[in-house]
């Protein structure tokens, strides 16, 4: 792609290699560590569904008696396949005799690592088989029907209630929409367990729970015959759960995730090594079934100035993008993060934002971006919001987006209406449809405004990038460079959760799911 911005060549490439060297420094942390919610992602995967008598999720059961032995270093994959060889019994049966003090796993004789693994394995083999069929559909799906035109247009319903969440995301796909995602209720992310079947009781969003993906998953299917169109639906792989939600996910055939442990890391007060290591996991299984995920460097933007920080956004897509590589994701795949968020007030501040935007396209050209819509200078003035959304809109078509998140005109006063819905539709299917080829068709101006504005954010962004490779990922955000939030790396939540593997540990999805042997 030439570079209408002229971003220099070696400056990218400077910033993809300090990126790579962060994303792999990591990576040996991640690969010598385990948490209770990867371990629990592994019993899922393995068909341990339900929940005891006191509504506790079997997959937490299991867990904890294990951690409570001392057992999770060499993770429960081994101690299932064990018991499989012991008792004679599938998973979920062994889950069920954990939950009523039948059976304690750790107590039992002792086989071999590869005498646990070969028990598994038909129960991991008939798993990534109904994960795949699950992709099959999707793809037979677009075949069939066809999608909507880039950028797709993503709204959100968040009433508590999946059916009437239903409702309202069936009269989205017939307005127009092409991405769906079903808000969580507040502070999920912070709970240590996946709450199980169909809920009505959320608070300000709706539980995400396998059942209440699945209730989605067909509606979404239904209305798209009816609009014939593929309906997409996104969720949020994150939190203290995060890998438990991607298989989930994967499993229920959900199409997008929001997924960045730094996002939880900053703005949910996640222990940075418990959810470095779960994102690690929940990439692979990201990849594995062919979901978009979505990167959260656009709430840098509502603690920090987006024009004084900028960079960091393009920094934090920089890492996210060699993570996903880390995690076999494709290109296609990496909804990398971004938003328009500059104060309205800022002189020239329109072509700021189109310079970030179209950098951030040159910079991950083949990746399915997502931007995100002005939030943190909306006001009870819907007549100005309209007007943000609209110079939103126009960036968004003229840059090249892939998953526009639509705004919103009462975007700072309440969850969006129906009648809210139907006009942000509106807007940018207008501005769409006038300005489809704008961005092919107009040039930027040698060493102009735009021009000299992505360059010294591409220039910057690679500086905070060695610091960064330098200094390490958790010390960086430590130190509060990212969002202009510090946290500390034996703070937050879930570190309890985190241990380090011993020697004949496995984890029998991972080198699958990577395309590798068993």
């Amino acid at each position: 792609m030439e570079s209408k911005l002229n971003l220099d060549p070696k400056l990218v490439e400077s910033a993809r290699g300090h990126a790579r060297n962060i994303a792999r420094d990591m990576q040996d942390f991640i690969d010598a560590h385990t948490t209770v919610s990867t371990e629990r992602t592994i019993l899922r995967l393995l068909g341990v569904d339900g929940v005891d008598d006191v509504e506790t999720p079997l997959p937490n059961v299991v867990v904890e008696e294990v951690q409570a032995a001392g057992g999770l270093p060499r993770g429960v994959a081994y101690w299932i396949g064990n018991a499989m060889i012991r008792t004679g019994l599938q998973p979920q049966e062994i889950a069920e005799k954990v939950a009523t003090g039948e059976l304690d796993i750790t107590k039992l004789e002792t086989a071999s690592v590869e005498d646990a693994k070969k028990a598994i394995m038909p129960t991991v083999h008939a798993t990534l088989k109904k994960i795949s069929a699950q992709t099959a559909k999707r793809n037979e799906m677009l075949e069939r029907l066809g999608e909507g035109r880039k950028p797709y247009l993503y709204v959100i319903v968040a009433t508590g209630n999946i059916y009437e969440d239903v409702i309202q995301a069936q009269a989205a796909a017939r307005q127009g929409a092409d991405i769906i995602a079903v808000i969580r209720s507040t502070a999920q992310s912070l709970l240590d367990h996946v709450p199980y079947g169909p809920t009505t009781e959320g608070f300000g969003g709706t539980w995400a729970t396998q059942e209440n993906f699945r209730i989605m998953r067909r509606a979404l299917d239904e209305v798209g015959e009816e609009v014939h169109r593929y309906i997409r639906l996104c969720n949020y792989s994150s939190g203290l759960c995060m890998p438990e939600i991607a298989a989930l996910g994967a499993l229920e055939r959900l199409d997008v995730m929001l997924n960045d442990a730094i996002y939880g890391i900053l703005f949910r007060d996640i222990n940075m090594q418990r959810t470095i290591v779960d994102q690690y996991m929940s990439r692979v299984i990201i990849g594995y079934c062919g979901i978009i995920f979505n990167s959260g460097e656009d709430n840098y933007l509502t603690t920090d100035d987006a024009y004084e920080s900028a960079h960091t956004v393009t920094a934090s897509q920089f890492i996210n993008e060699q993570f996903a590589v880390l995690a076999n994701i494709q290109e296609w795949q990496m909804g990398l993060g971004h938003a328009f968020e500059m104060d309205p007030d800022t002189e020239n501040g329109f072509l700021y934002e189109l310079a970030q935007a179209v950098m951030a396209k040159e910079l991950f050209p083949n990746a399915n971006l997502k931007y995100m819509p002005p939030t943190k200078f909306m006001t009870g003035n819907i007549y100005k919001g309209q007007i943000q959304d609209a110079l939103f809109n126009l960036v968004s078509v003229w840059s090249g987006q892939s998953l526009q998140l639509l705004g919103m005109l009462t975007e700072a006063v309440h969850t969006p209406h129906m009648h809210d819905r139907y006009l942000s539709i509106e807007n940018a299917e207008y501005i769409f449809n006038n300005c489809r080829s704008i961005g092919s068709d107009v040039e930027f101006k040698k060493d102009g405004i735009m021009q000299k504005r992505a360059q010294l954010v591409l220039s910057k962004a690679d500086a905070l990038l060695a610091e960064v490779e330098k200094d390490g990922l958790f010390s960086t955000i430590e130190q509060g460079k990212f969002g202009g939030v510090k946290r500390p790396m034996n703070g937050g939540k879930g570190l309890d959760g985190v241990c380090a593997k011993d020697d004949k540990y496995f984890n029998p999805f991972i080198p699958l799911m990577l395309g590798g042997e068993e």
